[in-house]
């Protein structure tokens, strides 16, 4: 018998996310503290990477928009590429180019996901980032 398809995350995760839309931020906060997650929103990539400077053990997770003001997503990615930061980074976008997916790629982002993106989508994406793969 198949136990409910989406497990929860084993622990409470600590997420940065950063989208310019207000209404987006406000969905994902909602859904994810739900779920009791620690979510801090913030409306573009500088204050995502200001936030992962000042501590970047701070945050299991950072999600973050492609497309928006001060520094995009892949500017912001590969800033923190270049600091201690150890958690996953998770992409939201409406739309890539192969050339810029591809740049994703080789940043070695853990997940891309088109929006819109719904609840039930992001929680089982987490639960599939943050579960121990455990051998059969």
């Amino acid at each position: 018998m198949l136990q409910n398809e989406v497990n929860p995350p084993k622990k409470l995760l600590r997420i940065l996310y950063a989208d310019d839309m207000r209404e987006l931020r406000e969905v994902a906060r909602i859904a994810l503290s739900r779920e009791g997650h620690l979510i801090e929103c913030v409306g573009d990539g500088q204050q995502a990477l200001d936030r992962i400077t000042a501590d970047p053990q701070a945050y299991d997770l950072v999600i973050t928009d492609h497309h928006m003001p001060h520094i995009n997503g892949i500017e912001l990615v590969t800033r923190m590429r270049e600091l201690p930061y150890q958690g996953k980074v998770l992409i939201f976008c409406s739309e890539l180019s192969p050339a810029v997916n591809e740049t994703y790629q080789k940043l070695k982002v853990d997940r891309i996901l088109y929006k819109p993106v719904f609840p039930s989508e992001l929680r089982q994406v987490l639960a599939d980032l943050f579960t121990p793969v455990t051998a059969s």
